[in-house]
């Protein structure tokens, strides 16, 4: 139950979904965490969830979209505790993001370039801006690292429709790739979590595929989503030193959905 102890997480999307539960687990680790997220009143209750279990975390409210809200994020996370050993890029939009900005999750045809640069920013440079930072730091402090990312299974398959999506979880994978290789000589690792189906609010009514018995085999062989617990433990796994020799790596969890439709 310590896996993390004594260290710093900054884990961003923590006002929900896979980012809450992350933030959670490595407070349930022994790790000082931060939770970042664009809504206040969310990180109020994932505050308020650790709280409930005898913990604690910091949380800043900041779209860490914008540069001046990624580095906003890193000041209170070295105000409160000193450091950073630990990122976790889990913020991000998905199907549900169509209700609120209309044609962010069409195919290319129907996206217009403000869309598609939109859900790029929230996806991909965020996990730019919050990885630019993380290493600057990590090296300024000289003893390592780990960054875990959150992309989709979305980020080496296609779909009909949400390519913005698809292009930006597919960056996030190769940046990271491509991190690796340049810092994993200072002992900063950086590896990439790849969800299927996973039961959040950010992929809204898609879930319900899962109620259909003709569609339910085909979106996971397991014949349920995923929960966010279960994508946390693989960003704890990956944070910690139990994955010391893994880098450039891309853990897959999706109940074996691709591996059913290779």
């Amino acid at each position: 139950m310590e896996r993390l102890k004594g260290k710093v997480a900054l884990i961003t999307g923590a006002g929900s979904g896979v980012g809450r539960a992350a933030t959670l687990l490595f407070a349930q680790e022994g790790a000082h965490v931060l939770g970042v997220s664009r809504t206040a009143s969310a990180l109020i209750e994932t505050q308020e969830s650790l709280r409930a279990a005898g913990l604690d975390c910091a949380v800043e409210a900041q779209d860490i979209s914008l540069e001046s809200g990624a580095k906003a994020a890193f000041s209170a996370t070295l105000a409160a505790y000193g450091r950073i050993d630990i990122l976790v890029n889990a913020a991000g939009v998905g199907y549900s993001w169509q209700r609120q900005s209309p044609g962010t999750m069409e195919d290319v045809a129907g996206t217009e370039l403000a869309q598609w640069d939109e859900v790029m920013r929230i996806n991909l440079t965020s996990c730019y801006l919050m990885s630019r930072l993380a290493v600057q730091q990590m090296r300024q402090q000289g003893d390592g690292g780990a960054l875990v990312h959150v992309s989709s299974v979305s980020g080496f398959r296609g779909l009909t429709k949400a390519h913005a999506y698809c292009a930006a979880k597919a960056g996030m994978i190769n940046l990271s790739n491509a991190m690796s290789c340049a810092y994993v000589a200072e002992g900063i690792r950086s590896n990439v979590i790849a969800p299927g189906y996973i039961a959040t609010g950010m992929i809204g009514d898609v879930i319900d595929g899962f109620k259909d018995p003709t569609r339910a085999p085909f979106m996971s062989p397991m014949l349920r989503a995923g929960r966010p617990e279960e994508i946390a433990q693989g960003c704890l796994f990956l944070a910690s030193d139990d994955a010391s020799y893994c880098s450039g790596s891309v853990l897959t969890i999706d109940g074996g959905m691709t591996a059913m439709q290779g």
